[in-house]
């Protein structure tokens, strides 16, 4: 089996996935209604942990609202959902985003070695999330070997 090169490994980044609304968390009147959701990527979930601190709440509203492709809603939108549906869409993305854990279990998730970095990395030299998710294994480490030095970049 031949190894994946760094384009196939992050195609599946930008597939979106149509996904079924169950009737007992569809809109009245609307069987069967699908919505399509993308993935969250590594950058995505730092971000929202930022924005989110400790409120749970927000952080699934804001997973929610990124993830969804078509339609596209705002965060005030988002808040005005059904929870039910809410909490259906945010498994699904969950799900789609190779994050299927419990609702307890995201805030282990956004502490996890790799986007613990990231954050940190962000919050010492100023870069956004998006800056931090295109560093290479080699350059975060790197990275905190010169912030544990108090060097800069």
């Amino acid at each position: 089996m031949a190894a994946l090169t760094a384009q196939e490994l992050l195609s599946g980044a930008a597939v979106t996935h149509r996904v079924t609304l169950p009737d007992d968390v569809a809109p009245p009147g609307h069987t069967g209604a699908d919505v399509v959701l993308r993935p969250l990527v590594l950058a995505d979930i730092a971000r929202l942990h930022k924005a989110a601190g400790t409120d749970g709440e927000l952080a699934s509203a804001l997973m929610v609202q990124q993830s969804l492709v078509e339609p596209a809603l705002s965060l005030e939108q988002v808040h005005r959902l059904p929870a039910g549906l809410v909490e259906h869409l945010l498994g699904e993305v969950n799900r789609i985003s190779g994050l299927a854990i419990g609702a307890g279990e995201l805030d282990a998730a956004v502490h996890a070695p790799l986007a613990r970095a990231c954050y940190v990395l962000a919050r010492e030299f100023g870069w956004t999330p998006e800056r931090c998710a295109e560093l290479t294994l080699g350059q975060v480490l790197l990275y905190l070997e010169m912030i544990g030095r108090g060097e800069r970049p």
